[in-house]
């Protein structure tokens, strides 16, 4: 399998266990990213750390996460990000508007805080 998914306390974890996000797996993610958000995934981590290359195809899949997550009030963040996958990012102007943490721990953290604003806001 391309990717693998483990559930946090209050995210899902998809790993990325290919090299290379492109047309040929990007529609696996994708498939994978629906699936996970219809079983109540809004908080949802990408790492790439064992990703080396990604072309456009592979950041369309990267920006149906961020889509579903804030339709669902959620948290999208993407970690492990190679040189070459954050150029990419920052010539496609994407660095605006994805999460993206140097540290796996740093996004965990990211959506703890994120879903405390929420409940705050909710309860206020």
């Amino acid at each position: 399998m391309n990717f693998s998914i483990e559930k946090g306390e209050k995210h899902h974890l998809l790993k990325s266990n290919t090299t290379n996000l492109n047309s040929a797996v990007s529609p696996e993610l994708k498939a994978e990213l629906v699936l996970m958000n219809k079983k109540g995934a809004k908080n949802i981590i990408i790492d790439l750390a064992n990703t080396k290359y990604c072309d456009s195809s592979g950041l369309s899949a990267v920006l149906l996460a961020q889509r579903l997550c804030r339709e669902s009030k959620g948290t999208f963040v993407l970690t492990g990000v190679t040189t070459h996958i954050q150029k990419l990012i920052e010539i496609s102007q994407l660095d605006r508007v994805l999460n993206i943490t140097p540290t796996l721990s740093e996004a965990v953290d990211l959506i703890f805080m994120d879903e405390i604003e929420r409940d705050v806001d909710e309860s206020g």
